[in-house]
């Protein structure tokens, strides 16, 4: 079966410089910019509402990326969207939230409707970012629910290129396969 679907009218969007593994899931509203990677068991599921990536987003194993539906208690419902140069890792739940560029999500972590994630930040793997909460730029966040914990150092936020260029030419060489 292929991992990209229509539902209906809604058709996903996915640069050709994109890789989706075969064993992930792409459905409805969804748009990926150039070079972003989706990993084995990652489910991105825009059918209610629409979900934009930017570039060089890396999508890893198991992660779930979808929306919030407009409703009497949502109103106009969250998009999830996600700017450019930013890891998604293992097993990350994002629901209806907004995240800038330049991030690193570690293993394990939720991020709920409305939250919005500014550019350059790590938050910790296991973290809880709660509905509506805004971090803000050049810190690392950690914690279930998440706080606030130092301000990243020049070399964390150096990371944030290198880990982007190297999904990036990761999914290069699966593209090759």
């Amino acid at each position: 079966m292929n991992p990209v679907r229509s539902l209906g009218n809604l058709h996903p969007l996915i640069d050709d410089t994109c890789w989706v593994d075969p064993m992930a899931v792409i459905i409805g509203d969804v748009e990926l910019g150039k070079d972003c990677s989706v990993w084995p068991m990652a489910v991105i599921r825009g059918d209610m509402h629409r979900i934009r990536i930017g570039e060089r987003v890396s999508i890893q194993d198991g992660a779930i990326l979808h929306i919030t539906h407009a409703g009497p208690n949502t109103g106009d419902g969250y998009p999830l969207t996600i700017g450019s140069d930013v890891t998604i890792g293992h097993q990350v739940c994002l629901h209806g939230c907004t995240l800038g560029n330049e991030i690193l999500v570690g293993i394990g972590t939720t991020i709920l409707d409305g939250a919005v994630i500014e550019d350059q930040i790590v938050i910790g793997a296991g973290s809880l970012v709660p509905p509506g909460k805004r971090l803000e730029s050049g810190y690392l966040y950690m914690g279930s629910p998440v706080k606030q914990a130092r301000p990243l150092t020049e070399k964390e936020i150096a990371y944030f290129k290198y880990t982007a260029a190297n999904y990036a030419n990761l999914k290069d060489d699966y593209k090759s396969c």
